[in-house]
């Protein structure tokens, strides 16, 4: 069974995600909660393979809440619920580390299919929205004729990771650093590439390191 907690400050939201989830025989509710506080207490508590999360919440910002359930627990795996495409929510959804941003409109076949997606391991988020982020960020980045070249091997594979929405914790744990490492790393990177947030060293991999 795929554990869900739900969260989302709207009793009727939570009601109808949790009758939606019910016809679904591999997905369990195992929770819910209405704040930022609350969500990631029951997200330590519970330990949900997904956590449905709304990005604005009375006492916070879900994208807040989104990195500290991934930092505490990469396991976890959050999908971001909005009724707005925000563009700077979304980039900055994919920086903390969340494995999707849907809209609220979005069919319950299509939610469905993003659960099970993300607690398999998987991401994805509409194409639309991610395109409009891509094109505003284009420029992001060096002019070089190849830009790449200026980064090691190491820089490199550190560089994918943080498209990827990897925290530092789960690089480190992956090319077997410290923490601290890591955070050098990343500066080195950004200073490098002439950039100034891990959103556009997202940007600039869409552009140059996904050919490589």
């Amino acid at each position: 069974m795929i554990r869900v907690l739900l969260v989302d400050d709207h009793d009727v939201v939570r009601e109808g995600l949790r009758s939606l989830l019910r016809r679904a025989q591999d997905i369990e509710v195992v929770g819910e909660a209405a704040s930022a506080a609350s969500a990631v207490s029951e997200a330590h508590r519970l330990q949900p393979d997904v956590v449905v999360l709304d990005v604005r919440l009375p006492d916070g910002n879900g994208v807040e809440v989104c990195r500290d359930i991934r930092a505490a627990r990469p396991e976890s795996r959050v999908l971001m619920l909005t009724s707005y495409a925000d563009d700077e929510a979304l980039f900055a959804s994919i920086m903390a580390g969340a494995a999707g941003y849907l809209l609220k409109e979005t069919r319950a076949s299509a939610l469905l299919e993003a659960i099970v997606t993300a607690a398999r391991g998987g991401s994805l988020l509409d194409p639309s929205m991610t395109q409009r982020v891509f094109e505003r960020l284009r420029t992001a980045g060096s002019g070089s004729a190849d830009p790449m070249a200026q980064l090691s091997e190491q820089e490199q594979r550190i560089l994918g990771l943080i498209a990827e929405g990897k925290t530092n914790r789960e690089i480190a744990s992956e090319v077997y650093l410290s923490d601290k490492t890591v955070k050098h790393y990343v500066s080195n990177i950004l200073s490098k590439l002439q950039l100034t947030r891990r959103s556009e060293a997202a940007a600039f991999w869409a552009r140059h390191g996904t050919s490589k």
